[in-house]
């Protein structure tokens, strides 16, 4: 069974993190090591220049008052350096295209890499005016997690997850595809003297055949990303 390390950027009460335990429990021998506080928009940020603070939350469970990528490293360099595999997520929100680049999410399954070690991050993409049901995320999310641990992980190499939000009932076929490299909706207002970002997620530009266009059709994209 292999050694599964857990963390996130929605902190470490999150339901994402809760609904990932479950279905990680599933795959092998599950640690955790996430964040005290939410951290989501914080990209690749590390803390270098302050002390962090570790306080264990139960049995192999760990919290850290630093970023994403805070928790990778203290765990695959101090807290459990016997991890096999990095899960990050499941994220509330979609981590698309040009998400990669501010997803916490995302980068603490990055630094995973940097580090040596397979990763996966994971978010569950979420619409408007539709009800969020974990336990559906947790059904999608245990054959393609399980299917991604069975590969040979190439060095330096990760793998990027979204789920759709679908309506009851649906099911979602699986496409593997490139990240989208269209900007996100980018427009400000000015209210006040000052700036508010009026960019609107669903309406960010999508090219045919990756990520952002599949999985707003109703897919289940699956990305490997390689540094």
């Amino acid at each position: 069974m292999p050694k599964i390390l857990l963390t996130n950027d929605d902190g470490w009460d999150a339901p994402g993190l809760a609904a990932l335990k479950q279905l990680a429990a599933e795959l092998g021998e599950v640690c955790v090591l996430a964040p005290r506080d939410p951290h989501s928009y914080a990209g690749h940020r590390v803390t270098t220049d302050a002390a962090l603070e570790l306080v264990e939350t139960g049995p192999n469970q760990l919290s850290l008052s630093g970023t994403p990528a805070d928790c990778v490293r203290v765990a695959l360099t101090h807290a459990f350096p016997d991890i096999d595999w990095v899960l990050s997520g499941i994220n509330r929100g979609g981590n698309l295209g040009a998400d990669l680049w501010t997803s916490g999410t995302v980068a603490a399954a990055r630094e995973a890499a940097l580090l040596g070690k397979p990763a996966i991050a994971i978010s569950q993409y979420i619409r408007r005016n539709l009800a969020l049901d974990w336990d559906r995320s947790r059904e999608l999310a245990l054959p393609i997690l399980r299917n991604i641990m069975k590969l040979e992980a190439p060095e330096k190499s990760y793998w990027n997850v979204n789920l759709p939000h679908l309506e009851p009932g649906l099911t979602a076929e699986i496409v593997e595809c490139d990240p989208d490299n269209q900007p996100l909706d980018v427009r400000y207002r000015l209210q006040d003297g000052q700036i508010h970002y009026a960019g609107s997620y669903p309406e960010r530009p999508r090219t045919p055949g990756r990520d952002v266009a599949h999985c707003f059709a109703g897919a289940i994209t699956v990305s490997r990303l390689h540094l």
